[in-house]
């Protein structure tokens, strides 16, 4: 009887061990912020630790961010890569997709995207593409990553002419950087 008792009393603090252990979180060490909702880097590119591919849910939306480069200060996404505009683009249209979204993916948001240091919120917004993603555009542009940049800061998309237009990283104000 008396083991009946003890292991009765044992089972919910077994339990509660085992909740604090599994599931949301963890305790101790550093704790990393959680990072908004955003498409998924380019493909040679690893995800940074805690970044969400599109789809995900987050309670706050993309994260946009100023950043140095050999270019200059430039938009970024919160991890530091390179954010792109293309000119064949609208204000409220994307014109890259299938092939062209596979080089050039674009950022997306589940949430309304957010300003980082150096970022105006009010030339923050979104349009619908094809597919029902939602682009974050900046300054009238929709914004995109480049699957040759291989780590934060690189710029190799640059002056690129891919898909029938020009691709150029953009400055704070939301205007592009031509190098040339």
């Amino acid at each position: 009887m008396r083991r009946l008792v003890w292991a009765a009393g044992l089972l919910p603090a077994l339990a509660l061990g085992a909740a604090a252990c599994g599931g949301s979180g963890g305790s101790g060490g550093s704790k990393a912020a959680p990072e908004p909702a955003t498409s998924s880097p380019p493909a040679v590119s690893s995800p940074a630790p805690g970044s969400q591919s599109s789809g995900q849910a987050a309670a706050t939306g993309t994260l946009v961010a100023v950043n140095g480069s050999k270019l200059g200060m430039i938009l970024t996404d919160s991890q530091g890569r390179t954010l792109y505009l293309f000119e064949k683009d609208s204000a409220t249209m994307s014109a890259c997709d299938g092939a062209c979204a596979t080089a050039w993916p674009p950022l997306t948001t589940t949430g309304t995207p957010q300003a980082g240091a150096g970022v105006s919120a009010a030339d923050l917004g979104t349009l619908t593409r094809a597919d029902h993603s939602v682009e974050v555009t900046y300054h009238g542009h929709p914004l995109y990553y480049y699957s040759g940049d291989q780590k934060a800061g690189d710029t190799n998309g640059e002056g690129s002419t891919a898909f029938g237009a020009s691709w150029y990283v953009l400055n704070p104000s939301g205007n592009k950087i031509d190098n040339d």
